[in-house]
């Protein structure tokens, strides 16, 4: 008899955690099917299934202000406006269609640990460029 992993978790959640994690100070907490990724007890992403039954996989970002709307009118098929947050400039990346393009979620993944980061720590990110 085979046994499977019922509770494995997700591809998607396990690519972007690698990702966050290798910024500086990073955690992640699981909260359900969702993760919220901090730098020091602030947020700089969440992954999200179903969230509030819409049946969406998706992550989300902080953005330059605008960029969330850009990006949504620009790619409405893959980006939306995420509930509660989008008004802080924030913007959620579909993960569920098609071919998911890991460097453009490394891209906002990191732009949103340097907009939320300590001065300090979002610095020495960006001198690494």
């Amino acid at each position: 008899m085979r046994m499977t992993n019922i509770s494995a978790e997700d591809a998607r959640l396990s690519r972007l955690t690698s990702i966050a994690l290798a910024l500086p100070e990073t955690e992640r907490l699981i909260h359900g099917s969702h993760a919220q990724f901090l730098i020091r007890k602030k947020t700089f992403c969440y992954f999200l299934d179903d969230h509030h039954g819409d049946g969406i996989v998706g992550a989300t970002f902080k953005v330059l202000p605008g960029e969330n709307k850009a990006l949504v009118e620009a790619q409405p098929g893959r980006f939306y406006l995420p509930s509660y947050i989008a008004s802080r400039g924030w913007v959620a990346l579909r993960l569920d269609r098609g071919k998911i393009d890991w460097k453009e979620v490394k891209d906002l993944l990191t732009t949103s640990y340097v907009l939320v980061a300590p001065k300090r720590l979002a610095d020495r990110l960006v001198s690494l460029d």
